[in-house]
């Protein structure tokens, strides 16, 4: 389900009573004219989830695409999920890889959070090159709310 949430500490769901910038797909694809674009966030605390986040995000974005062709759109994953995107697991996420190709082939730029992943010691080279590794999720998704993006807020609910 693509809904609007808030991760708080600890990776908890909660609902947003109201956090700007934040939309649901639905909401956006009736509204009357595009947003300056879309960003799809994606936190989570498991390594496995963007074998199903992906995949909604890409049906969301078709969707998206249809009623704005032109929309600029980019993902920011910066929970557990982001490591499947790292170089030495691509061949147990072929999927995923292959979904972050196709994503970019379409336009969409995919980035993880670099804080994060230099917690664990990973740098730009431990990703391939079709992943932007930002300096931080949560930056990386306030500089595109500052340049009018809207946000949608990817939960396994």
């Amino acid at each position: 389900m693509l809904r609007r949430t808030l991760a708080l500490p600890g990776l908890l769901f909660l609902p947003l009573l109201a956090l700007a910038g934040e939309i649901d797909l639905d909401r956006l694809l009736n509204a009357r004219t595009a947003p300056e674009g879309v960003v799809f966030e994606i936190v989570t605390g498991d390594e496995d989830a963007l074998e199903w986040a992906l995949p909604r995000v890409k049906r969301a974005i078709d969707r998206l695409r249809q009623r704005f062709p032109q929309l600029p759109i980019a993902v920011v994953t910066h929970g557990e999920e982001m490591f499947a995107l790292e170089t030495s697991v691509r061949d147990s996420y072929t999927g995923v890889h292959d979904t972050v190709r196709s994503l970019l082939a379409d336009n969409v730029t995919v980035h993880a959070c670099g804080t994060f992943a230099g917690w664990r010691g990973l740098a730009e080279e431990h990703f391939p090159d079709y992943v932007n590794l930002s300096a931080a999720g949560p930056a990386q998704i306030n500089d595109y709310r500052a340049l009018g993006y809207m946000v949608i807020v990817v939960t396994d609910d």
